[in-house]
């Protein structure tokens, strides 16, 4: 088998977590060696005596694994490893693509929200410059304003984008 077949193998699969256990779940799977993605988002949190800067989970209770069929059992013997994500009656795994872009959003200045609302689909739009120049998503309404909608449809969920209109290009 060379190695390209053997890479192939491998997907992005989106994994449920206890509640408030992701980064134990994500820590405990990095110690078996398995390879996992966990988004974190930077938040100030206030305190009755102080204030604190910590890394929150961007989506609660997710965090994202990259293993082949075989090591789906050894994810869910993990501590804090609640279950897999199914769609249509089978474990549901992520393009890498997806992921891709999920990390640069992670890292850029751009302001983020999650929702779990159902967007409607719409028009099919690219960015044509800033941080996330060549991103592709879709225009939505949301609260009165355009904004592009990056839409991670395996998990079930949107993130939002607080984006100028004058920033994309139609497809």
């Amino acid at each position: 088998m060379d190695i390209r077949s053997k890479t192939d193998m491998y997907k992005w699969y989106p994994v449920y977590t206890n509640p408030k256990a992701e980064k134990k779940a994500h820590q405990s799977l990095s110690d078996k060696g398995i390879e996992t993605y966990l988004p974190l988002r930077r938040q100030l949190k206030q305190w009755s005596d102080r204030k604190k800067w910590i890394d929150e989970p961007f989506i609660k209770s997710y965090l994202f694994v990259h293993i082949t069929q075989q090591e789906q059992t050894e994810v869910l013997m993990t501590k804090g490893v609640a279950r897999f994500i199914y769609f249509g009656g089978k474990v549901t795994s992520m393009p890498d693509k997806q992921i891709e872009d999920l990390k640069l959003l992670m890292t850029s200045a751009v302001e983020l929200e999650v929702t779990e609302e159902n967007l409607l689909p719409g028009e099919k739009i690219v960015l044509k410059a800033g941080p996330l120049k060549g991103m592709v998503g879709e225009i939505i309404s949301y609260r009165s304003q355009k904004q592009l909608a990056l839409r991670l449809e395996n998990l079930g969920c949107s993130v939002i984008i607080h984006v100028a209109a004058s920033l994309i290009d139609r497809f």
